[in-house]
């Protein structure tokens, strides 16, 4: 088994009003060249986690970051009209803080961040701000929301 220390959270970038299945996802992904969904797991806007790439092969999720990472994606991120917005429902808010948790007690230690806090730190100041993120994606505070997750 591979180390895991760090738990990236996504957003599949898709709107409010389209649903975006896993089957979906694995197409996009193919299309844009990787070898099935780079994610390790997706939860629809049902609350349903679908697993879709196991945790024992290395994800295609965030640059630099796969070999030790788990990918975590939920359906949505943009609104109806296209733009960048907190979209989960009640249902992925939940069964996302449980597979979180659950990972947790699987890898101990393990980090949670949001895709966006990887964003290179270009003014150096210790603090990926939002002018710096290369991505909006999960467009939501990972940090704040699983703090108690994530200690420190």
């Amino acid at each position: 088994m591979r180390e895991i220390n760090l738990i990236v959270i996504h957003c599949s970038g898709t709107r409010t009003d389209k649903p975006f299945t896993e089957r979906d996802l694995e197409r996009s992904h193919r299309l844009r060249g990787f070898n099935g969904t780079g994610y390790h797991y997706y939860i629809r806007r049902d609350g349903s986690i679908k697993t879709t790439r196991p945790v024992e092969r290395v994800g295609a999720h965030a640059k630099n970051y796969n070999a030790h990472s788990i990918g975590v994606c939920y359906e949505g991120g943009l609104n109806a009209q296209g733009k960048p917005t907190d979209t989960r429902t009640q249902w992925q808010r939940s069964s996302l803080r449980a597979l979180i948790r659950t990972l947790q007690q699987d890898f101990p230690g393990c980090k949670v961040t949001g895709h966006r806090d990887l964003s290179p730190d270009l003014n150096g100041n210790g603090v990926i701000e939002s002018h710096e993120w290369l991505k909006q994606c999960p467009c939501f505070n990972v940090a704040k929301e699983f703090s108690e997750e994530n200690p420190g």
